[in-house]
């Protein structure tokens, strides 16, 4: 397994195929860690990484780790003290937006067990994904969950999530009836969880979960202008509700 806590300076690709062509390209950075050993840092650095489990799941857990295993136990799940390796994006200056956080979850004997995929909308609302990756890394899902304005709750994901090494290679594609509608790619090189390294990053991308927040609202803006019709959001998604 990689060592962590560790960096991904990363690029976010989201390409639309329909109903109208658009592609969008973000930088950013993301945190590889073990919920149970989250990083320690020296203390003026704290405030550009925190790891809040208010942030994820039901968000009323002690810790991410319990919270992750009460969402595992509505499926039949029992890690039986296994290993975790969760990636996402930590709180920077209070502020934080995870459109995705993926946790690889082992068994005792290091074998990986099933992979969640925990969605956040731009409306404050969650859900959870239990996945069952083949050997190449590959799961499929029914979508559940209302994420995109300009798409309905219908058609299914497949997605492509291998553990993190060296290289962090993600893809999401999102099928519906009559072909492809979306595909969401994350590329990036893996850095040592340094307190120069976070600093360098920071610096770079100052604020970077609310870059993020923002860009996906400023896209969204220009595809309403476009013309993209709105799906309206369904009743049960309106305010943020257990993982299921």
């Amino acid at each position: 397994m990689s060592a962590v806590p560790a960096l991904y300076p990363c690029t976010v690709a989201h390409v639309r195929t329909a109903p109208r062509r658009y592609v969008l390209r973000h930088r950013t950075y993301l945190w590889l860690i073990d919920p149970d050993r989250p990083p320690v840092l020296p203390r003026p650095l704290r405030p550009l990484a925190r790891f809040d489990p208010r942030d994820h799941f039901t968000g009323d857990r002690p810790t991410i780790r319990a919270a992750l295993e009460d969402f595992l136990a509505g499926h039949g799940v029992s890690l039986d003290g296994g290993r975790v390796l969760m990636l996402g994006h930590a709180r920077v200056f209070g502020h934080v937006f995870n459109p995705l956080t993926l946790y690889w979850c082992h068994g005792p004997d290091g074998e990986l067990r099933c992979v969640v995929a925990e969605v956040h909308n731009t409306y404050g609302g969650r859900h959870g994904y239990l996945l069952r990756p083949d050997a190449t890394g590959t799961a499929r899902a029914d979508k559940r969950f209302y994420v995109s304005p300009f798409f309905p709750v219908d058609g299914g994901y497949r997605m492509r999530l291998p553990p993190p090494g060296q290289r962090l290679d993600l893809t999401v594609h999102l099928d519906r009836e009559g072909g492809r509608a979306f595909t969401a790619t994350v590329r990036g090189t893996r850095r040592a969880a340094t307190p120069a390294a976070l600093l360098r990053l920071a610096l770079r991308r100052p604020w970077s979960t609310l870059a993020v927040s923002a860009a996906i609202r400023f896209h969204g803006i220009r595809l309403y202008l476009r013309g993209l019709p709105v799906q309206p959001r369904p009743d049960h998604h309106r305010t943020p509700e257990k993982t299921t």
